[in-house]
């Protein structure tokens, strides 16, 4: 499920290595769009980090703190969830880091795997929060010029505060 290749880079000709250097930071910018489109409230950006047919899979960290989170599919039902779950009750704060990524030699997938902070805070009361330390694993499609997410499973490796900020109760 997770990058655990001993190198960065396949390509060997400069020509295919500068493809390659695009696709992983279109790849990695998807990951960024996702976090960034969150913590901004901005639908179309937050929208633009998923295919269409998508899915999201929070129940692996949901479950560490005894919430049931479904998998959310399709790309209208997400971003309106997840965007629905924050409105005016929660700001969001979303650092991504060690990002590892593998491209399909034909180019139609990829994979990443990527470390995602994500801070939560009440709106009306920002002493409550909850911290979420996750690691992403993230299947992708080219989408034109860009890649986008069809695949996101998130596991929680450790959290701080109150979850119930983001899941409300």
């Amino acid at each position: 499920m997770y990058l655990t290749d001993d190198h960065a880079l396949a390509a060997r000709s400069p020509q295919d290595a500068l493809r390659e250097l695009r696709d992983r930071t279109e790849i990695t910018d998807a990951l960024l769009r996702f976090g960034l489109g969150q913590d901004l409230r901005d639908r179309e950006l937050f929208a633009s980090a998923f295919a269409e047919d998508a899915e999201v899979d929070f129940s692996p960290a949901a479950v560490r703190w005894g919430a049931d989170s479904p998998p959310m599919s399709g790309r209208d039902t997400i971003v309106d969830t997840i965007l629905a779950l924050f409105a005016d009750r929660v700001d969001t704060s979303h650092v991504v880091t060690n990002p590892r990524i593998a491209v399909a030699a034909d180019r139609r997938t990829a994979r990443l795997t990527a470390i995602v902070e994500a801070q939560h805070l009440l709106t009306a009361d920002h002493s409550r929060h909850a911290l979420l330390n996750n690691r992403y694993a993230v299947g992708l499609v080219p989408d034109g010029e860009r890649w986008v997410m069809r695949t996101v499973r998130i596991e929680n490796v450790w959290f701080t505060g109150d979850p119930k900020v983001i899941f409300g109760g």
